[in-house]
């Protein structure tokens, strides 16, 4: 009698989704890698707490529906995350039981409760952006004369100019660049779609400078912390937060406000729109999938509203004639 075959851990299970689902067969970004990678970086920490188990002896029962809402529920309250991140670890656990259900079919039911754990839906807020004069402000706030300050003048210029993802500007090396003949920056983004952005001769010459004073190779990151590695995220948005700091002493209107890296592509967007680009030229720009994408910055544009509003005739009003109200009615009214 041949005996039934083993069932697959699910420590080999996640390692396997990794190295042969991921990236053997799939061949996704590293950026896609690195989003799944943390998303089970916090869930094996929560379940390590909650079940009282290490990591590597968890199993795929472990990961029911109530465990996975627990989780998530986490997230939100306790982490302080955003209903986006929320979704976006969701669809990482959900990906890996669509996978977990091949390898191991005994656990189908479970699994089935799991994925029919639906989307948190979300508000959708209308898009921050700065001025003109915000920026001008922002730009002039870092300190030139030290080296972290040179450099973060140029990640925000170049943030600016290019409308580009924080994640696609700190993936770039100095061989992306390019400031002879055609000023342009090589972008990889979302997809693995690359786009070409052209570059104004203010953001050529600041880069031009902070490559002549970097120490490095060609291949080294364009924008690298003390170390020498590329600038993480949380990196970035504390160095822009000390900046709008900064800025808001000589422009009152930055104080007190949220600005992320994102608000610069939003801002490039903007002001793009505003300078009368066509919005599928603004998608190319941005590496949107699609134009509708780039509707949501018309949404957010109150001026264009109202220069629209102008040009439209006001309809003609009507001086209405009082008519005493019937007396039982108004009897009525007064109760």
């Amino acid at each position: 009698m041949i005996p039934a075959p083993s069932l697959p851990t699910f420590a080999s299970l996640l390692q396997d989704f990794f190295c042969q689902r991921l990236m053997t067969q799939r061949n996704v970004s590293a950026r896609t890698v690195a989003s799944y990678r943390d998303t089970f970086r916090l869930l094996l920490r929560y379940a390590e707490i909650r079940t009282r188990k290490s990591a590597s002896a968890l199993t795929i029962g472990d990961l029911d529906a109530p465990f996975v809402l627990a989780f998530l529920d986490h997230l939100e309250n306790e982490r302080g995350n955003s209903v986006r991140t929320r979704n976006a670890r969701l669809a990482a656990i959900r990906s890996f039981l669509h996978y977990a259900a091949h390898e191991d079919p005994t656990s189908l039911p479970m699994i089935g409760r799991v994925l029919a754990i639906p989307t948190k839906r979300f508000d959708q807020p209308v898009l921050g952006f700065l001025s003109r004069s915000e920026v001008e402000a922002l730009l002039a706030a870092p300190d030139r004369s030290t080296w972290s300050g040179h450099r973060d003048q140029v990640l925000f210029a170049t943030l600016y100019n290019t409308g580009a993802r924080v994640s696609e500007i700190l993936s770039l090396c100095r061989t992306d660049v390019e400031l002879d003949g055609t000023r342009c920056v090589h972008i990889q983004g979302k997809g693995r779609k690359q786009r070409v952005v052209p570059l104004w001769s203010s953001t050529a010459a600041r880069l031009k400078e902070w490559i002549a004073r970097m120490e490095r190779g060609p291949e080294a990151p364009l924008f690298p912390n003390r170390h020498g590695l590329p600038l993480s995220r949380s990196g970035v948005e504390k160095r822009l937060r000390l900046a709008v700091a900064k800025a808001a002493k000589v422009c009152p209107s930055l104080g007190g406000r949220r600005i992320s890296p994102h608000t610069l592509r939003h801002t490039t967007a903007m002001h793009l729109l505003q300078s009368g680009v066509d919005m599928t030229v603004i998608a190319l720009w941005l590496g949107h999938e699609t134009p509708a994408t780039t509707h949501l910055y018309v949404e957010a544009d109150l001026t264009m509203k109202e220069q629209a509003l102008k040009r439209v005739a006001e309809p003609p009003t009507s001086q209405l004639r009082y008519h005493a109200k019937d007396r039982l009615l108004a009897f009525l009214d007064r109760l």
